[in-house]
């Protein structure tokens, strides 16, 4: 059984000495300011990943803005800072978890069942009262073995097969304004993949930044299923990065299972013959 994906700070600050942890926050729009604000202060014994560099591969302008980086690379850079199986992954961020609930997915791409997020990130370590470092620590490498994937995924191609099909449910987590195409911020064409009902990131949260009781999401989940499976379930966003915190807050809320479409809005939209949607959902 896979252990639970969010961690608190208190049972982190217990078990910190058995833990991977890892440093991921970031900015889209200051794509440096992860790592300066990791070279200022960070929480103790954490290594640093940058969203674009590590957590993603390479962009063609067809795939993406966030491209899932390749397997093996990315199991090699895990397993390079110590990562090895029965090994806890912590991943943590200062915005929500939204962009440490992408490493928490892709470690269960890799296999690894043991990764957790850190609920409330540096907020809530230092709300908490423990201390941040600016002391990088020398990686101890292991090795991870290759190991079937745990989280599936399904392609430009496959989303494009179901559109129109009502036994699946395409969840978009970006905020509704984009949704609706009336800004686009990041890409060249606004809009939303058609069919697709919008379930912002934020909505997984508390005021505090922490995650929303299993119960809740459950229960408001439920009610955005309306009767289907999690499987049924295709989570995309702008880049595949948010649509890991719904797939994080489903698990929680013990829906797992469902897919995530890793090029989401900016590879769908990279492609003129794809049709596109705009407004409320139908």
């Amino acid at each position: 059984m896979s252990p639970a994906p969010l961690i608190s700070a208190d049972e982190l600050a217990a078990r910190i000495d058995h833990c991977l942890l890892v440093d991921c926050r970031h900015d889209l729009a200051a794509p440096d300011a992860g790592a300066a604000a990791y070279a200022e202060r960070h929480l103790p014994s954490a290594f640093f990943l940058h969203q674009d560099h590590d957590l993603a591969g390479a962009c063609t302008g067809r795939n993406g803005r966030h491209p899932l980086p390749d397997r093996d690379a990315l199991r090699r850079r895990l397993e390079a800072l110590g990562l090895v199986p029965g090994r806890l992954l912590v991943a943590y961020d200062a915005q929500g978890g939204v962009f440490a609930a992408r490493l928490w997915w892709l470690a269960r791409w890799l296999g690894h069942a043991e990764a957790a997020v850190l609920d409330g990130g540096v907020a809530a370590w230092q709300a908490a009262g423990y201390p941040l470092t600016q002391a990088v620590p020398t990686p101890q490498p292991g090795t991870l073995p290759a190991r079937e994937p745990l989280a599936q995924t399904i392609d430009a191609d496959g989303v494009l097969a179901q559109l129109g099909n009502a036994a699946r449910l395409m969840v978009d987590a970006r905020a509704p304004e984009r949704y609706r195409g009336e800004v686009e911020p990041l890409d060249p064409v606004a809009g939303h993949i058609p069919g697709a009902v919008n379930r912002p990131f934020q909505q997984n949260l508390r005021p505090d930044g922490r995650f929303k009781p299993a119960e809740v999401l459950r229960q408001e989940f439920s009610a955005l299923l309306a009767g289907r499976a999690p499987a049924a379930v295709i989570n995309q966003c702008g880049s595949g990065v948010s649509a890991c915190h719904n797939l994080l807050a489903m698990e929680a809320a013990g829906l797992g299972g469902s897919l995530l479409y890793p090029g989401s809005w900016s590879e769908w939209c990279a492609d003129p013959a794809r049709p596109v949607a705009t407004g409320e959902q139908a």
